[in-house]
């Protein structure tokens, strides 16, 4: 059963604290923040005022993907947030070694985000480094974008250079996530599935949760 960790990219707004409550209720293991810039992707989404309000009424884990360039700027404050674990792009950081390291020297989980046409050979020297990597399964910037059906693959590969390597990371999956494809993922080989439109625009969220934890093969 993997993990999953809806996006409140896709929450309502005008109701937030609802839809916080909602998960915290709910079988949803982590909250997930995609914090954008306008300059990495096309697109401006939430920052500190709005993830510390979501940080007070949150009761399970944080789990933030950094869409942002430099993002080693605000790693500390991150952290005085209550951020759990930190994801940033393999795009858009010039000395990822030295980023991941920092981001575990304040306690917090690191992962590494790879686009949809980053190969995933491109990890190698990093895999053993991290915490989680995080496999885009559309371009970044927007939700609601349909799924690439190229993600089975790139999972397969990745659990394949985990497992060659000993690495213990964990493979989250974000983008286009939905009830048909949920379980075939996990089948390649995802621990983690964020999911965002096919949760909040459901009828009955919570169990929109349940029935994505719980899907098989």
């Amino acid at each position: 059963m993997p993990l999953l960790a809806p996006s409140l990219l896709s929450a309502d707004f005008t109701r937030l604290g609802e839809d916080i409550e909602m998960l915290n209720q709910s079988e949803a293991d982590w909250f997930h923040l995609d914090v954008m810039d306008g300059v990495f992707v096309p697109n401006i989404s939430f920052g500190m005022p709005v993830i510390k309000d979501i940080a007070r009424l949150a009761r399970k884990p944080l789990d933030t993907h950094l869409m942002i360039v430099k993002p080693e700027r605000y790693f500390e404050v991150f952290r005085d947030l209550g951020i759990d674990s930190l994801s940033i792009h393999y795009e858009a950081v010039v000395h990822l070694n030295r980023a991941v390291n920092q981001i575990k020297e304040l306690g917090m989980k690191a992962g590494v985000v790879l686009n949809p046409h980053t190969p995933i050979v491109m990890l190698t020297d990093i895999i053993t480094e991290v915490d989680m990597i995080l496999i885009m399964s559309v371009n970044p910037g927007f939700g609601g974008q349909k799924f690439i059906e190229g993600t089975y693959g790139r999972v397969r590969e990745l659990k394949k250079l985990i497992k060659d390597t000993g690495s213990t990371a964990l493979i989250e999956v974000d983008g286009g996530v939905n009830f048909e494809n949920a379980p075939l993922l996990t089948a390649a080989g995802a621990d983690v599935l964020v999911a965002g439109n096919t949760v909040f625009s459901a009828e009955n969220p919570s169990h929109a949760i349940k029935m994505l934890k719980n899907h098989k093969v």
